[in-house]
């Protein structure tokens, strides 16, 4: 009875999806059929979250346990965890760069953890955080040299001295945001708390 329900909503919903008529569209999420806002062509066209990054991540938590390597294993689920919990927050399935911000803030997490064990004297849980950073950065886009940064920055306090304002410490909002949006467009990603320091350090100059 069931089966013959799910066929008969599937087939209105792809009719009101062509026409136009509905926003929400059929999806399958874990095996269940359910309902939302993205439509359904997403799920033809890949776009649904099994696809890139999140896709990527799962099929290589199965290589590791065919593998038997634990660690790895571990930390993708934790990954994969975090993914999941953000996407039932969102009750959408996420894009890929919410998929890189949530990576970013994964690794933040555990820089400052490697920082507070570092410090109480605790060096085996420090190397713990510190090799769960190297698995979850092989999936983040190749970090900007610091060279790269100071080019950006460079560039960006160069816009504001174009419009014929002097550069100043008072911009560092302006400069951080522009430089920001410089290194994504660039495809690689920047430490904030370095690319903040960089602009200090040319603002300062100006």
């Amino acid at each position: 009875m069931f089966g013959w329900v799910a066929v008969g909503l599937l087939t209105i919903c792809i009719c009101l999806y062509f026409t136009g008529g509905a926003r929400q569209a059929l999806y399958f999420y874990n095996g269940k059929l359910g309902i939302q806002a993205t439509p359904l062509k997403a799920i033809w066209n890949g776009e649904m979250a099994e696809a890139g990054l999140a896709a990527h991540i799962e099929k290589d938590i199965i290589a590791a346990m065919k593998a038997r390597d634990a660690e790895r294993t571990t930390t993708l689920r934790m990954v994969k965890s975090a993914l999941k919990n953000k996407e039932i927050e969102k009750r959408q399935p996420l894009t890929e760069p919410e998929v890189l911000q949530i990576l970013t803030t994964l690794i933040k997490q555990r820089r400052e953890s490697v920082e507070q064990f570092t410090k109480g004297n605790r060096p085996e849980l420090a190397a713990k955080e510190s090799a769960e950073i190297v698995l979850i950065e092989a999936y983040m886009p190749k970090s900007a040299s610091e060279d790269e940064i100071r080019a950006h920055v460079l560039e960006a306090i160069a816009g504001i001295a174009a419009k014929g304002a002097a550069p100043g410490p008072r911009d560092m909002g302006t400069v951080m945001k522009d430089v920001q949006a410089r290194i994504q467009a660039a495809g690689v990603r920047a430490d904030g708390r370095q690319v903040s320091e960089i602009v200090k350090t040319e603002l300062a100059r100006s």
